[in-house]
């Protein structure tokens, strides 16, 4: 019988940070999952769940992809000898055609790419990317519309089912 992982954050989750805030302000066309390129004392605080995504954004320079913004806080037992920088850009490791897609893709005017999780996969700390295209304000009021129904209907459906 095989062990599965648990979906969402906690105990035994293999996800570390979810961007929220993306979801909510763009439409995701379509993602991609990259690698990251770590020092060991980020290792252990994701292992230890200290990161976070918000106002974080991909940056294509000279065909390689870097990762601006994420903060990644240090443990103080885990960086006793580095000089740690929780804000460093760090490399993100893709195909060259995936690149190249990111690249011409955010080219043209309303599309950018940004980072919607990071998560383990087995022992890599993986990172889920989205080129997305900014909503517009009736998108977000319909977006905010939906949650707020869906929530409604959770509790008719419960109060229901307890009568």
């Amino acid at each position: 019988m095989a062990i599965k992982k648990a979906k969402g954050k906690g105990p035994g989750s293999s996800t570390i940070a979810q961007n929220k805030k993306a979801r909510f302000e763009y439409h995701i066309d379509e993602t991609f999952e990259a690698g990251l390129v770590l020092a060991g004392w980020e290792v252990k605080s994701l292992r230890a769940g200290k990161a976070q995504l918000t106002d974080t954004y991909i940056l294509i320079k000279d065909a390689e992809a870097w990762l601006l913004g994420c903060h990644i806080m240090p443990l103080n037992t885990a960086s006793t000898h580095v000089l740690a920088d929780p804000t460093r850009t760090r490399k993100l490791l893709l195909h060259r055609k995936e690149i190249a897609k990111i690249f011409s893709r955010t080219q043209e005017k309303g599309h950018t790419c940004v980072p919607l999780k990071l998560y383990w996969k087995g022992n890599k700390v993986k990172c889920e990317l989205a080129l997305v295209t900014g909503k517009k304000l009736h998108d977000k009021r319909a977006t905010e519309k939906d949650r707020d129904w869906q929530r409604q209907k959770g509790r008719i459906m419960r109060e229901q089912t307890k009568a």
